[in-house]
């Protein structure tokens, strides 16, 4: 409260009168009559002067030219907030219609109403600061509904009035456990949402009122001379029964009107919890019970704090009386929830009455925490709310991340809409793409007709995006364009190789599958990436008879390499080259006899050679090399670098450049890191060590060697 000017109920009525003078809302209600009544009703759950005044104030911002400078200059910073932040709630409300699900609703959009009734009330919660401020919305909508039902015939509007205050306020009023209000707006809006149910449920407990209530008295009088003669003092009264509540339990439970337990009720004030079941064990000594209906929310409370105990007995002709049995303290927190647990306290003890107002506004907000998970308390002194609720121009309510961008807005409602995003209005005026949005803003996104998202969005500096979702949506739509790229320079590369060689007509499935590839598209990929150039599609597209021919003449190359390996001792034995090390001029090399198959050749470093046991290295005899001019050899190279444009390509030059044959090729990615396996052919393994030294110079190659 602004220690300058102290909040005066008296002094704010004095000024609205003039304010206000004749006008009225478009309920057709009177403003200062509405100031009354929802002054009255919140006289009833709170005495607050600047909450009386703020009710007296609601409508000035329609009635000043700057109302925020006016509240603080005539009543202080703490009256003014609160009617700030109503103000805003009145307008959020003109910008959003909820709708309660109906019977006949489909299931997938009852569930959609369901969800956007629970994100509104987020929405509200998030919206207000001060949380009294939810008892000045409760008591004006309240004040609506009563307006609307003193008119003799059904106002227009009063169904919607009444659809939206089941669908938003009776939830609120039940949160805050003050069920004052809640089931009076319960009662008003099923008058007006579902009239013939409300009227025949009225007509059966106006029927059966004089029978009732003479029941009830002579039970009270009863419960009361048992509980005299043991010394207890209490309060014992008939509860009312609300149409409401009665609708709620038929419905749910499948029940008629005369099957109900509970219409007939009463309830039984005392002092201690101990007299809570004392009270409780007298009852049941004297009158038969209904076992199943014990409820004891004093061990047990409800999640909003509500403490009773329930329970259903039978009088001497058999009907059932239910009987609520609670302390005083219970009593007023359950009928004015966390309001009136302020009052007791403020009341009745001078200590805890000294709490600060922003104490007290914390320890009523952590009450919500079981049902609004997403307000979390941060430190002592305030509340920090992890999302914003923000609207689209049609109503609906969309929960953000806090720090949330338009982008990050447009991406949540439709992939495509982020992507063709070029601007926003929030609340009908322009704004940067990175602004950050904040709870009640109505977000509109302005999108281009074709298009795609800015690289600039993902460089976290600038701001632009900030949720994951959002985040991915654009490194995905930028990853399927780079494919597209490269599908169509992959196409290209290949149609122009299929051109030379003259087999245009020749099925790209086919080549796919001969080269490897399980669809075209990845063929055309692998030709961008440099996996196979038209040597490989030459061969690919070759006949079989040349096929054949092609093979036999790599055999007899590898015969005549044969050859050229001289085995000290003994002419003409056969000799084959070993596989593990494919050994090679001017490797130093040991012949290795096997059974059957001659001579293999292994280099003299070979793993497999330094690794025999006695008896294999007793199957070891020398050779040397002999003239192997015009010989090649098959070699492996294993070349391990990064996965970057154009690597591929200047290894493949290196190659060429040094007359060394490629005659397959491998790729697979290991760890993040590309391991390349080259089968080539040599004469010299001098020749070899000089290019592999030139591969292993380029660029992103981390190693190159012979495997």
């Amino acid at each position: 409260m602004s220690e300058e000017k102290k909040a005066d109920s008296l002094l704010a009525r004095q000024l609205a009168i003039p304010l206000y003078g004749d006008k009225k809302l478009f309920t057709g209600e009177a403003r200062l009559a509405h100031a009354d009544g929802m002054a009255n009703i919140v006289r009833g759950i709170r005495d607050d002067e600047e909450l009386i005044s703020a009710c007296y104030l609601f409508a000035v911002h329609d009635c000043v030219a700057n109302p925020e400078e006016w509240l603080k200059n005539n009543f202080g910073t703490g009256v003014a907030e609160l009617v700030n932040e109503l103000h805003r709630l009145i307008e959020l409300n003109g910008k959003t219609r909820l709708m309660p699900a109906e019977d006949d609703e489909k299931g997938s959009d009852k569930l959609m109403l369901k969800a956007q009734d629970a994100l509104l009330r987020k929405m509200v919660l998030a919206m207000c600061r001060d949380l009294r401020v939810v008892i000045l919305r409760l008591s004006s909508r309240l004040q609506t509904l009563r307006y609307y039902a003193m008119k003799k015939n059904d106002p227009e509007g009063a169904k919607a009035y009444g659809a939206d205050t089941l669908a938003l306020y009776a939830p609120l009023a039940n949160r805050l456990g003050i069920w004052q209000i809640k089931w009076e707006l319960e009662d008003l809006s099923l008058r007006f949402t579902k009239p013939d149910i409300y009227n025949e449920i009225a007509r059966q407990l106006d029927e059966s009122r004089e029978a009732r209530l003479a029941f009830m008295r002579d039970a009270v009088d009863k419960i009361k001379e048992m509980l005299e003669q043991k010394g207890i003092e209490a309060e014992v009264s008939g509860r009312p029964k609300h149409i409401y509540s009665i609708y709620k339990k038929m419905e749910r439970k499948h029940l008629r009107f005369d099957q109900l337990y509970d219409v007939r009720a009463l309830r039984i004030i005392v002092q201690t919890v101990e007299q809570c079941y004392e009270v409780l064990s007298i009852v049941q000594e004297n009158f038969p019970g209904v076992s199943s209906e014990y409820d004891d929310y004093i061990s047990n409370p409800k999640p909003n704090g509500y403490r009773s105990l329930h329970t259903v007995i039978l009088d001497s002709r058999n009907r059932p009386i239910e009987i609520q049995i609670r302390t005083r303290e219970m009593h007023e927190y359950n009928e004015l929830g966390m309001a009136a647990h302020w009052r007791y306290k403020e009341a009745g003890n001078s200590e805890k009455s000294s709490q600060s107002a922003e104490d007290q506004k914390v320890a009523w907000l952590r009450q919500l925490l079981a049902w609004s998970s997403d307000v979390k308390p941060e430190g002592p002194q305030g509340v920090e709310d992890e999302h914003v609720y923000v609207l689209t121009p049609q109503g609906r309510v969309v929960e953000m991340r806090t720090g949330a961008t338009p982008i990050d807005f447009a991406y949540h409602l439709h992939s495509e809409l982020g992507h063709r995003c070029r601007g926003a209005k929030v609340n009908g005026n322009m704004v940067p793409l990175n602004y950050k949005l904040k709870t009640g803003e109505t977000v509109e996104i302005v999108a281009a007709k074709t298009g795609g998202p800015s690289r600039d969005w993902l460089n976290p500096e600038l701001g632009f995006v900030v949720t994951n979702r959002a985040r991915g949506k654009v490194r995905q739509w930028f990853n399927q364009k780079a494919v597209e790229e490269m599908v169509n320079a992959g196409r290209d590369i290949v149609e122009k190789d299929m051109a030379r060689l003259g087999k245009t007509a020749f099925k790209l499935e086919e080549l796919a599958k001969r080269l490897g590839y399980d669809t075209v598209e990845d063929l055309f990929v692998g030709a961008a990436k440099e996996e196979f150039g038209y040597k490989s599609i030459e061969k690919a597209l070759k006949p079989q008879e040349e096929e054949k021919k092609e093979l036999f003449t790599s055999k007899s190359k590898a015969e005549h390499a044969k050859s050229q390996v001289l085995v000290v001792g003994v002419d003409s034995l056969l000799t084959q080259l070993a596989r593990c090390c494919h050994p090679a001029p001017p490797d130093k090399i040991v012949g290795f006899v096997t059974r059957g198959r001659g001579v293999t050749i292994h280099r003299a470093d070979c793993p497999n050679i330094r690794h025999l046991d006695e008896k294999g290295q007793e199957r070891l005899i020398e050779v040397s090399w002999g003239n192997a001019e015009g010989a090649v050899f098959p070699v492996e190279v294993l070349v391990v670098g990064q996965n970057i444009p154009g690597l591929l390509k200047d290894m493949s030059e290196i190659f060429m450049k040094e007359k060394i044959s490629i005659v397959g090729m491998s790729s697979q990615m290991i760890r993040g890191d590309m391991h390349w396996r080259f089968n080539v052919e040599i004469t010299r393994a001098e020749s070899l060590k000089k290019t592999l030294k030139m591969i292993q110079d380029l660029p992103g190659v981390y190693n190159a060697r012979r495997t």
